[in-house]
């Protein structure tokens, strides 16, 4: 039997007493938990200023860290997977499968200052959510020490439950690191919008402050989320979370603007026929008081009204005359009221109505649609928590995404982001594009998804995009048959090698719907690429140890389990092109040779690669040419591939790895 810790009972008694004098620290073991502030509590026991230096500051313990981390570079790559990718030839969305640090780290260079709108819905810090544990202090064997769990790769979860304390720290060194990199890949006029509950609202403001800049803050908007109270709450019935949003650059950012609904144009009306159409009428009088603007006004009835007490009018008298002049002054249908100015409808200085920072759940739905929307769509309720797509319209809004922004969500979950972004492709044709980044985290062996054979998050929200694309491109292709009398059986067919008609595959079907109507439908597929090591072999050796064999056995450095497939998108990746670029591969003189994009990059990874392609690959003058080493039997024929390049495409970077 252990005695009672009387330092952690003293520790207790002090944060009942001061509560702003407890706060978190490390251990001998380097593991957090709760300490005294001796110098704040010295403070509040004085009744004189202590000594001491002082500056504003929001830190936590592992800050330095989170910082560090976020910078530090990785050896690793993102392996294509055709397999599992809708569309794989023609999409230009993403669906990457990883860590959402290493992922963010991969894309810096290809996606620098081209995403105009992040959304993320990150961990809550609730007690019951999983928070990405980034290793920013601890060695691995303490890691593996602690409570935890692990996803398909072997990369370290944990739940940050009431028994590890619920450090705030490790939730804001997670998400501290994150949002450093996202801020890199937003555009100028761009926007990033992050969900969060009051856990850690208040937490999240300070770090996106730090990171986006206090002058770049637009609203801490309000979600409904509940549309009915809990009578069994403790306290307080809560009923909505926060979206914070921040633009990369104020001064460049422009909001998004609601459509006008019918209720805001019923206030406008035109009861004095006015040609200039309808308009609305609002007081002209103010609180400040200036004395010019203090003089009495004779109604068309010829009352005489003065201005209410303790106020002036809002307008000079010759501007009030200007406006009386104008037909801009209103005094009521029988010419006896009080005076106000008409504002017009047509005056309104921009298109549709400026957002509110409240979202109702009757305008944006609530938590339990965004749960019935998946529900719905995969047979089951497989995820907790999902977006309803309202919401993620009302965002995609309030973002002013162009015809072909490109839009990013590090915590993918259900994949509510990418619903929404083919949802509002569909309704206005545009072409925007996707890139959804999740964790494979397990699914629960006793949980509906693993039933329904699903293994990870990573699998529903891929197939909740497969389902939401294909319902999306039903009820695109019902609507416009319906609207330009196109019959089902226009869709072509195709002949197949016994002469017979056979029905279209999805992909050439959509297509010859869509050319039947003259309209595009919407990209609805998706290219997955995951997260893994280098392509390359990471072997050191001495010199010393350099034998014949070995020399023999390391003639290439690139692992025998790599494809061209996965050779072609390192070198992609590795040159900052996005990734969603289509391609070709082709024969040439027996090599194959992969064209990325009409000639950003040509590559050919085939040994034994003959002169006559090199020449041909050259003639074409690509911006980017890459080679595999072992391609070329010696180093003279290395050498002669540069010679040709500088021949016939001076201008062209080669590589050969």
């Amino acid at each position: 039997m252990e005695s009672i810790d009387m330092t952690e009972e003293n520790n207790k008694k002090i944060a009942a007493l001061f509560p702003n004098c407890v706060t978190e620290a490390k251990d001998e073991n380097g593991q957090l938990k709760h300490v005294v502030n001796f110098e704040l509590l010295k403070q509040m026991l004085s009744p004189e200023v202590v000594d001491g230096a002082e500056h504003y500051e929001f830190t936590w313990v592992g800050k330095k860290a989170a910082i560090v981390e976020a910078n530090k570079p990785i050896r690793k790559t993102l392996r294509p997977c055709p397999e599992e990718s809708k569309n794989w030839d023609t999409t230009e969305n993403l669906y990457i499968e990883g860590d959402n640090l290493e992922v963010l780290k991969l894309l810096q260079e290809n996606y620098l200052g081209k995403v105009k709108m992040i959304y993320i819905d990150p961990p809550y810090n609730t007690g019951n959510d999983f928070v990405y544990r980034d290793n920013f202090t601890r060695s691995q064997e303490e890691e593996n020490a602690q409570m935890g769990l692990f996803d398909e790769d072997d990369n370290h979860l944990f739940k940050n439950t009431d028994t590890n304390g619920r450090f705030h720290s490790d939730w804001c060194s997670m998400i501290y690191s994150r949002l450093m990199l996202a801020r890199n890949l937003l555009s100028d006029d761009g926007a990033i919008f992050v969900s969060i509950d009051d856990n850690e609202q208040g937490n999240l403001k300070k770090c996106c402050d730090e990171v986006f800049g206090g002058q770049n803050f637009v609203a801490q908007l309000v979600w409904e989320r509940a549309f009915s109270p809990k009578n069994d709450a403790r306290f307080i019935s809560n009923s909505h979370d926060y979206v914070l949003m921040y633009a990369r650059d104020i001064t460049q950012f422009v909001i998004g603007r609601l459509p006008r609904t019918e209720e805001a144009n019923a206030r406008y009306s035109n009861p004095d026929n006015d040609p200039r159409g309808v308009w609305m009428s609002s007081d002209i009088s103010v609180k400040t008081y200036n004395a010019e603007c203090d003089y009495p006004i004779t109604a068309p009835s010829g009352r005489v009204i003065e201005p209410p007490a303790g106020r002036c009018w809002r307008l000079s008298q010759k501007a009030f005359l200007e406006r009386l002049q104008d037909n801009r002054i209103w005094f009521g249908p029988d010419g006896n009221g009080v005076p106000r100015i008409k504002r017009f409808l047509t005056d309104l200085k921009h298109e549709g109505m400026a957002p509110t920072s409240i979202m109702f759940f009757k305008d944006v739905g609530h938590s339990q649609e965004g749960a019935q929307e998946v529900s719905k769509l995969l047979d089951g309720g497989f995820f907790s928590g999902p977006k309803p797509q309202r919401l993620m319209q009302r965002l995609l809004t309030l973002a002013n995404l162009k015809n072909d922004s490109v839009v990013l969500d590090f915590f993918s979950g259900s994949a509510s982001t990418a619903h929404a972004v083919m949802q509002l492709n569909a309704e206005d044709g545009g072409h925007r594009k996707f890139i959804m980044v999740q964790l494979p985290e397990k699914c629960d062996e006793k949980s509906e998804a693993f039933k329904a054979g699903y293994r990870n998050i990573c699998e529903i929200g891929k197939e909740r995009i497969r389902r939401a694309g294909e319902k999306i491109v039903a009820e695109l292709t019902a609507k416009r048959s319906t609207t330009d009398n196109t019959d089902a059986a226009q869709v072509p067919t195709q002949i197949g090698t016994d002469g017979k008609e056979n029905p279209c595959s999805s992909v050439s079907r959509e297509a010859g719907i869509s050319a039947i109507s003259g309209k595009t439908l919407p990209d609805i597929g998706f290219r997955v690429l995951k997260v893994a090591d280098s392509n390359m072999k990471d072997v050191y050796y001495a010199a010393g140890d350099y034998t014949q064999d070995l020399l023999t056995q390391t003639e290439s450095n690139i692992k025998e389990d790599r494809t061209d497939l996965d050779l072609l998108f390192g070198c992609v990746l590795d040159w900052g092109l996005p990734l969603s670029l289509p391609y070709k591969s082709e024969k040439i003189d027996g090599c194959t040779v992969h064209t990325y994009n009409d000639g950003d990059l040509i590559a050919c990874f085939d040994a034994n690669i003959p002169e006559s392609v090199i020449k041909e690959i050259a003639k074409r003058k690509p911006l980017r040419a890459v080679f595999r080493d072992s391609g070329f039997a010696s180093s003279p024929e290395k050498i002669n591939v540069f010679e040709i390049f500088k021949l016939y495409a001076p201008d062209t970077s080669v590589k050969v790895i």
